[in-house]
């Protein structure tokens, strides 16, 4: 007796539905996503249980590495070009177009007025902000650039916007430097700011 065959059927499996669920997700996340800013100069933050979130708009953020070197930097390229502008206006800095292009892009400062330039035609700019003698902006009572630079950035801004500053340090710099940052500080009247954290026990 012969056996009964059943005929095979190609099975057809609709991806259409599969395809706008996919294309709606990737269309989610590409617009939500909040994208990590490029930080020259990696610091261990000090761990706290503060969970507070700091500000994203007109933030200044004053970054100082374990060797007790300050660095500054901006939350967008349009407030960097902003405080560029204030510098020259009260002649502390001097930027051509070109060098003025290149200094709204950059991530982080770290070098005295005088030597802006010189470092905006370096190639590896970073590599000097982590390995360069000179590197970093004066913060003492001889030297205190910082307050030059933290000055300009609130007048850049104006009265309608509302600057927030943070210090983030390495938890192995020294008090001092820590000290000499809030007296450069204080010494314009800046006398409310945020230190940034990591929450205790997160690896970083």
């Amino acid at each position: 007796m012969g056996r009964f065959k059943v005929k095979k059927q190609d099975m057809f499996i609709d991806m259409t539905p599969m395809s706008d669920v996919m294309v709606l997700l990737l269309t989610f996340f590409m617009l939500t996503a909040t994208f990590v800013k490029d930080e020259p100069v990696k610091v261990n933050a000090p761990g706290s249980v503060s969970e507070i979130k700091i500000p994203e708009q007109n933030l200044l953020t004053i970054t100082v590495n374990p060797d007790g070197k300050v660095f500054l930097g901006m939350d967008s390229p349009q407030n960097m070009e902003k405080l560029a502008d204030k510098m020259k206006e009260t002649g502390s800095l001097t930027l051509t177009a070109a060098e003025l292009e290149q200094f709204k892009d950059v991530p982080m400062l770290g070098t005295s007025i005088d030597q802006v330039q010189q470092w905006l035609k370096l190639e590896n700019r970073n590599e000097y902000l982590n390995k360069g003698e000179k590197a970093g902006i004066p913060c003492d009572s001889a030297n205190d650039e910082l307050k030059v630079w933290v000055g300009n950035a609130r007048a850049a801004l104006g009265e309608g916007e509302k600057m927030r500053i943070a210090i983030k340090a390495d938890k192995a710099t020294s008090y001092k430097v820590i000290k000499d940052v809030m007296n450069s500080l204080r010494s314009i009247d800046e006398n409310r700011y945020n230190l940034i954290t990591s929450l205790a026990g997160e690896d970083k």
